[in-house]
């Protein structure tokens, strides 16, 4: 007989671990997180099995950054590395968060961070025409030296 557990899934995105553009340090996420996970252990305690998933967008670009304004200083972080970074801190974060509101909440369950990876087609035809840019705005000067590097720049 199947299990008739309901299953959510509940997506986070990256940028509604950032309250505001004044509040983006990690210490303002964990608050965001805090609060998140409060409604997650809800779904929990109501018999609900759920996986969640979250996004890294911004924290990604923050990373990027990062290693723009510390590029005369110190290695680039290749951005693959900075993609599984993010996923491993947010997952771990929300793990963290998730385990402190069931032990709070006296909930016999325990929460587990996966860091995943996909398989991207260097094919497909998304790469012709992308709509989602990542990292900062550059001058013009820096955007075409890039352009020499052989950097893709929109």
């Amino acid at each position: 007989m199947a299990d008739s557990t309901p299953i959510a899934v509940v997506a986070i995105g990256g940028n509604s671990l950032i309250k505001d553009n004044k509040h983006p340090e990690v210490r303002h996420q964990w608050d965001a997180v805090r609060e998140t996970t409060k409604h997650i252990a809800a779904l929990i305690e109501d018999g609900w099995n759920v996986v969640v998933t979250h996004g890294n967008g911004p924290q990604v670009g923050f990373i990027l950054r990062r290693n723009e304004l510390a590029a005369h200083e110190v290695h680039a972080t290749p951005l693959s590395l900075i993609v599984a970074d993010t996923q491993g801190a947010i997952g771990y974060m929300l793990q963290q968060g998730l385990n402190n509101e069931f032990a709070s909440r006296g909930i016999n369950h325990s929460a587990i961070a996966l860091v995943t990876q996909v398989l991207v087609d260097a094919h497909d035809p998304a790469f012709a025409n992308p709509t989602k840019p990542i990292g900062g705005f550059l001058d013009e000067t820096t955007a075409r030296r890039f352009e020499t590097e052989g950097w893709r720049v929109v």
